[in-house]
């Protein structure tokens, strides 16, 4: 008798309480689907939903950034300090003193709205120009007042055009931009390269109120993307941000970043340790996304629906072409890859909690006797 109730007991507790497990199953996926009243599509990926979805994250410069002329070496920037020599031909020069025919401005500073100030001349716009163009400017201001002047402009302290790289890189600091490190790529080996995986590396550019972002691979694919630097640009360069969440029967489940820059199902599957070979199903890896409105209705077919919607991709590996689908599905960005146990894991789950239950029970059994 005492046996008996033990077994009851164990069997309405069952009854009672669903089993551990890492999450739902695939009935419970199916059925929460938008054709049973739920909230989501389910889909099942063949080669059709891998050409619709395979969405691959393009970065790259805007024109007004890949159109910008190569600037010289020699550029004045605003906090440069200049040094004029300014000669004139006349014996009582508007410049000089009696007796001199030349004269000294060694410390002209050049403010911060790029401008210079030289006797006679005037406001003379300084940043940007190369001294031979400021020498120039000068000559023309003159000329009109004293007969032929001859002007000679030197930068006496300051680095000119500068830029600014942090972030993943081996030498983070302020770089001048010089005659070899006029474009990016010169300029990042310059500052020892980046100091993470090339694959998923991206640079960023700051310029002004623009911001461009490329990968870096792509600066040696597309010299398109190598642009010229101009002063004041600030370059961070960083690690793929994007990452996936692995939960389920994986061999790890957890927030997973991106180790390649198109990344695959499969993987996917096999950075996170591949499936767990006691409890995984094959049939049942699923693939949770948000879907903008555009691929949505190329996905289902239908043009009915309006803004977001939930996706559940369906990989069933154990198809014939079921490794080359996921080999072909693209991740993307907050993607959650979930694998679902095995009926047989539940079923053994349920076996050893009922004879683990029936072996407590009788030995309570066998205190009561």
């Amino acid at each position: 008798m005492t046996r008996a109730i033990a077994l009851a007991a164990v069997t309405a507790s069952l009854s009672a309480c669903a089993l551990p497990r890492s999450g739902p199953t695939k009935k419970e996926i199916f059925a929460g689907s938008e054709m049973k009243q739920g909230d989501a599509f389910v889909v099942s990926v063949n080669d059709r939903v891998n050409a619709v979805t395979a969405i691959n994250q393009e970065l790259g410069f805007s024109a007004a950034f890949q159109n910008a002329g190569v600037i010289g070496s020699d550029t004045i920037a605003p906090g440069d300090v200049l040094s004029l020599t300014i000669w004139e031909n006349v014996d009582d020069g508007l410049l000089a003193g009696a007796g001199a025919n030349a004269t000294v401005l060694s410390e002209v500073q050049v403010d911060g709205a790029g401008f210079i100030f030289v006797p006679y001349a005037g406001r003379i716009k300084a940043a940007g120009n190369s001294p031979e163009a400021i020498r120039r400017l000068i000559t023309e201001k003159l000329d009109a007042q004293t007969p032929d002047p001859q002007v000679m402009v030197t930068r006496a302290a300051g680095d000119g055009a500068t830029v600014t790289i942090t972030g993943k890189i081996s030498g983070q600091g302020v770089y001048p931009i010089q005659r070899p490190t006029r474009r990016l790529t010169a300029m990042l080996a310059h500052a020892g390269g980046v100091a993470v995986e090339p694959d998923v590396a991206q640079v960023k550019v700051i310029r002004g109120s623009k911001t461009g972002i490329v990968w870096f691979q792509d600066l040696y694919d597309n010299p398109k993307y190598d642009i010229p630097l101009r002063d004041g640009d600030r370059i961070l360069v960083e690690a793929d941000p994007r990452s996936f969440t692995a939960l389920g029967a994986t061999g790890a489940q957890s927030v997973i970043p991106f180790e390649t820059r198109n990344l695959s199902a499969l993987e996917a599957i096999a950075q996170v340790g591949g499936l767990r070979t006691s409890s995984a199903d094959p049939t049942g890896v699923f693939v949770f996304r948000n879907e903008p409105e555009t691929i949505a209705k190329q996905v289902l077919g239908r043009d009915d629906i309006m803004g977001a919607q939930r996706l559940i991709y369906v990989l069933d590996l154990t198809q014939p072409n079921g490794l080359f689908l996921a080999r072909d599905f693209l991740i993307r960005d907050g993607d959650t890859l979930y694998v679902t146990e095995a009926p047989f894991t539940q079923w053994q789950k349920t076996l050893s909690a009922v004879t683990g239950t029936a072996n407590s029970a009788n030995s309570l059994a066998a205190i009561g006797q």
